[in-house]
């Protein structure tokens, strides 16, 4: 009899009815990662900010149907990640299990799943394939709150090769559903940060922007292509260019806009509303010639591949923490790097090929 191995699947969660949006959101700012305030302050901070926030997220929730589709989008590929292994691993037992971090199922859930299984193994795959300390950070410390037990780490694969490829297979495929416009900028969004989580050394910004010189490099030389951020809550500055101010610029220059999500995964309220709905209305009213928002990459087979392979590596590795290189990835300044106390820097080929690339993204 083989390994019993347990892959536990993070992301963010969402809620599932509109009397779940409230406490959701509760969730989501109570978390020290996300607002960096004293416990007592932050408490009263996610009260506040859940109560006037809901109303209006209630509304964009109804949008889908009342509640997010990340939670089905998640089971979509955890299955098709399990087939993957079951094929590459036929002498082992592979389950996989999903942590979601601010609604069910629940990290503390899926740590007494995987303990009443019985798992040999256990590997901790982050959908979130950038690393930041408000993404998979949280959820590996949550992780860690409800199990004592040794696991292998994915830390993240933002320049996986069939990673990129599946982000360029459904910008192509996008682009080839409008038309084959020309006159193209593509850009490439991202969930946005408080600067001050990125000066403190969050790797997130710069995995994020050699991902999109990366992915530059493959799509149509005569495309303008911009790396850009969304999703911006708060009074704080944040990275930018922001998405919307990029939208709007597109849109005045008379660009047949492509948009794609390059750190969401799964769809849910940020791809479907936020880049689906809102900045469509945004160009339209600027003048955009045309507006197309990129799927998210679900279960393509080339980001499960990614998935499986990832696993795969960790399973097999000396150590116990795997980045998408196998090492250290980031530079040395990123401190919030699960691999910063590495001294190896990441001089890899791959980041040196994105730099030279890194002229084309506007």
């Amino acid at each position: 009899m083989g390994r019993k191995i347990a892959v536990v699947l993070f992301n963010l969660g969402g809620p599932d009815r509109p009397e779940a949006v409230r406490p959701f959101l509760r969730n989501l700012f109570d978390d020290p990662a996300i607002i960096q305030a004293p416990g007592l302050v932050r408490w009263a901070l996610a009260r506040f900010i859940s109560r006037t926030r809901a109303p209006m997220a209630r509304k964009n929730y109804a949008i889908m149907g009342g509640g997010s589709p990340l939670l089905p989008e998640t089971e979509k590929q955890a299955d098709a990640l399990r087939a993957d292994l079951a094929v590459q691993l036929p002498d082992d037992e592979v389950k996989t299990f999903i942590a979601m971090r601010y609604w069910h199922p629940f990290t503390k859930a899926a740590a007494k799943a995987v303990k009443a299984w019985g798992a040999d193994e256990i590997v901790l795959l982050p959908l979130y394939p950038q690393f930041s300390t408000t993404t998979t950070g949280s959820s590996l410390a949550e992780w860690k709150r409800h199990y004592s037990g040794p696991t292998r780490t994915v830390c993240c694969y933002p320049f996986a090769e069939s990673f990129v490829s599946a982000h360029v297979d459904r910008i192509m495929a996008a682009h080839e559903q409008a038309g084959r416009p020309e006159n193209v900028r593509l850009l490439l969004s991202a969930h946005g940060l408080p600067e001050k989580i990125v000066e403190a050394g969050d790797p997130y910004q710069w995995q994020c922007e050699t991902l999109s010189a990366m992915i530059a490099a493959r799509v149509p030389q005569e495309w303008d292509v911009v790396g850009c951020y969304q999703s911006r809550v708060g009074p704080l500055k944040w990275i930018g260019p922001a998405t919307d101010a990029e939208v709007e610029r597109a849109a005045t220059d008379k660009k047949n806009i492509l948009i794609a999500p390059i750190a969401f995964v799964s769809e849910h309220i940020e791809t479907l509303v936020e880049l689906g709905e809102e900045y469509r209305l945004l160009a339209e009213k600027h003048g955009a010639p045309s507006y197309t928002r990129v799927e998210a990459l679900g279960d393509h087979p080339d980001f499960i591949a990614v998935l499986a392979g990832e696993t795969l590596a960790a399973l097999g590795m000396a150590g116990r923490i795997r980045s998408c290189a196998g090492s250290r990835l980031c530079p040395t300044g990123a401190t919030g790097c699960p691999h910063a106390d590495v001294v190896r820097t990441a001089g890899h080929a791959v980041s040196l090929a994105a730099e030279e690339e890194q002229a084309r993204v506007v």
